[in-house]
């Protein structure tokens, strides 16, 4: 495709979003059954860009002076992708493939866009101003910072998968990618993020990923999963297991010893958690579904480890699924905190007397996080708050109160809350 083709892609797809509250994969999903003729560089051109504008929707139309989606368009290219103003001009033009030629006005603008400097911070730092309080509380003045650093593009991280093999074959046989460990993690591993335009590097392709030696997992939900402490032997419950990679990290750490369980509320989503752990190979994992009549009842009071990555806004995530931020309202927020207060109180009720329950979110809002526990603490009170983390490397994201609180800009992690709870013996 042309580049007045691409250009033009992308706008219809980022209309289909928009005026149908599409997710992005649905979008092009429709765009590219309409659009055979487009190849692979294409399509990854194409959702690159996309991605790219819903990252800095608000940003962009400050800079550009111009809300639509033309203008953030245009704007990404020139502005973040440094298409030089001739070439866009050429793209744009284009009689056959192009969206139309460049107005004076958006001329005026791509050369010397508004300084974003002026801006408020949640323009700065590209999410919605019913949002700014929570982000007030988090970061404080740094806020417009944080938002920022959630709208930059995100590397590519592994798990090594300890049950079958160790950290430095894992890299070996990444050599091809350029992955590194990233710290944080003894097991991990990261593939810097491609350019805007290019597709990864298809890292389940290779043998080793299909052998079960690493899987695909952010550094920081490793990290969540770590502040379960030393559970070698032990019973846990992972209590929301969804597609199980923090089931199958807490597996690995230990080492087929105990007995991990994994439910889910919805039974659809533990199929990858079967089919993922037998590529693992977790033999000491039982996964309970809800098709069952009281598939929990047998580990009531029993657990040393209740594990709860609680449905959340996903506000943590927002570098990987940009178009979420402009979808989430505060009506959603209200409902997950909701949702978050019942697997709280379901969850205490496996823990054993001197047991933990781990409460993580992939969200950077107070409301999802501290307020949540806090709340909890006040109907359970004989449960007590313990340090996330005893780990030196970690302990600069511990919160005034002992939680993690981790992000783009304070970890090079999504952006994730956890907090560790204790049941009195």
């Amino acid at each position: 495709m042309r580049d007045g083709g691409r250009l033009t892609a992308a706008i219809e797809v980022l209309t289909e979003i928009e005026t149908r509250h599409r997710p992005v994969r649905l979008a092009m999903k429709s765009w590219g059954e309409g659009a055979r003729y487009a190849g692979s560089k294409d399509r990854a051109f194409i959702s690159g860009l996309v991605l790219d504008v819903l990252r800095r929707r608000r940003s962009l139309a400050w800079r550009m002076g111009d809300d639509s989606l033309r203008a953030a368009v245009l704007g990404t290219l020139h502005l973040h992708w440094g298409w030089p103003l001739d070439r866009l001009a050429d793209a744009a033009g284009d009689e056959v493939h192009g969206h139309g030629p460049l107005t004076d006005a958006e001329r005026q603008a791509l050369a010397t866009p508004r300084d974003l400097a002026d801006a408020p911070p949640a323009v700065r730092g590209d999410y919605p101003d019913w949002l700014d309080a929570a982000f007030a509380r988090a970061f404080g003045e740094d806020r417009a910072a944080e938002g920022a650093a959630l709208a930059e593009r995100a590397p590519v991280d592994l798990r090594v998968n300890t049950i079958k093999t160790d950290p430095a074959r894992a890299l070996k046989a990444l050599t091809p990618f350029d992955a590194q460990p990233p710290g944080l993690a003894a097991n991990a591993l990261r593939i810097p993020a491609p350019a805007a335009a290019d597709r990864s590097g298809a890292v389940e392709a290779i043998p080793q990923f299909s052998k079960g030696w690493f899987e695909v997992q952010d550094l920081g939900s490793q990290v969540a999963a770590s502040a379960a402490g030393e559970v070698k032997g032990k019973q846990v419950l992972d209590l929301c297991a969804g597609g199980g990679g923090k089931t199958l990290a807490l597996a690995a750490a230990m080492n087929n010893t105990g007995q991990i369980y994994a439910y889910d509320s919805d039974a659809r989503r533990l199929t990858d958690t079967i089919r993922r752990g037998d590529r693992a190979g977790v033999r000491n994992l039982q996964v309970r579904t809800p098709l069952n009549p009281e598939p929990l009842k047998d580990l009531a009071g029993k657990m040393d480890v209740v594990f709860i990555d609680a449905p959340c806004s996903g506000t943590g995530s927002w570098r990987r699924h940009p178009d979420t931020k402009w979808r989430l309202t505060p009506e959603t927020l209200a409902k997950r905190q909701a949702d978050q207060d019942l697997v709280l109180n379901d969850g205490a009720g496996f823990v054993k007397p001197g047991g933990r329950m781990i409460y993580v979110t992939c969200s950077v809002l107070p409301e999802e996080d501290e307020d949540r526990v806090a709340a909890f603490l006040e109907r359970h009170p004989e449960f007590a708050r313990r340090p996330a983390t005893a780990d030196p490397e970690l302990a600069r994201f511990l919160t005034a109160a002992g939680d993690l609180r981790l992000t783009p800009r304070s970890s090079g992690t999504d952006g994730f809350y956890v907090a560790v709870l204790e049941k009195a013996r």
